[in-house]
């Protein structure tokens, strides 16, 4: 009866400290399929495909190019992202650009070249950063980066290419999905040890 208390106590253990770290960076296989102003990816050689959209205008891909990326928490990515904490500002600055095309706010073009325009003074030099008015874009986002809570960032994620450095290698991705963040895991994770505990006196008592 101890080992079956034991083993289930541990059980539910391992499985809070499992969901706690669902969401830590891993390293995922990117595919490049096709670009229809966004660009679509098939990750881990999934056929369904993944919209993304690149923040670095000064590196180059290919069709069917195939690559590894650390895939992160989108703040949690910036220290280890192909710019560099010292651009932390610019990346919450593209993030909330990010999640301002998804809500209809701004188109995917005007989204797109505002995100090259943080990172590359060649895209700002580009007709279409200022066809699509990149730098009052910019501007906007930058200033409200400045104050934006850590929750406006909720469900982001940055792909950053393993070994890839401004203008060398694949490109760098932001990307979305819906799904629990670090903070949210961890409290759930949390009670899921306390659960565990709770069991164990229950069936100490029994």
């Amino acid at each position: 009866m101890r080992f079956k208390r034991s083993a289930l106590a541990l059980f539910v253990a391992l499985m809070a400290l499992v969901l706690t770290n669902a969401a830590v960076a891993k390293s995922v296989t990117l595919t490049y399929e096709f670009q229809n102003q966004k660009y679509y990816f098939s990750v881990n050689g999934s056929s369904t495909l993944t919209p993304l959209m690149c923040d670095s205008f000064d590196n180059n891909i290919y069709k069917t190019e195939t690559w590894t990326a650390t895939v992160s928490p989108f703040l949690q990515g910036i220290a280890g992202s192909m710019f560099g904490p010292s651009m932390t500002l610019d990346y919450k600055a593209a993030g909330l650009i990010y999640k301002s095309m998804l809500a209809g706010t701004l188109t995917t073009l005007q989204a797109q070249w505002a995100v090259w325009g943080l990172f590359s003074t060649n895209a700002q030099g580009e007709t279409l950063f200022t066809t699509y008015g990149g730098a009052a874009t910019d501007a906007t986002y930058l200033a409200l980066a400045g104050t934006a809570p850590d929750s406006a960032y909720s469900g982001l994620l940055l792909y950053t290419p393993v070994g890839g450095k401004p203008g060398i290698g694949p490109q760098e991705f932001i990307g979305y999905s819906a799904v629990p963040e670090p903070g949210t895991m961890t409290m759930f994770g949390t009670g899921l040890i306390g659960l565990a505990g709770l069991i164990r006196r229950k069936l100490a008592r029994a």
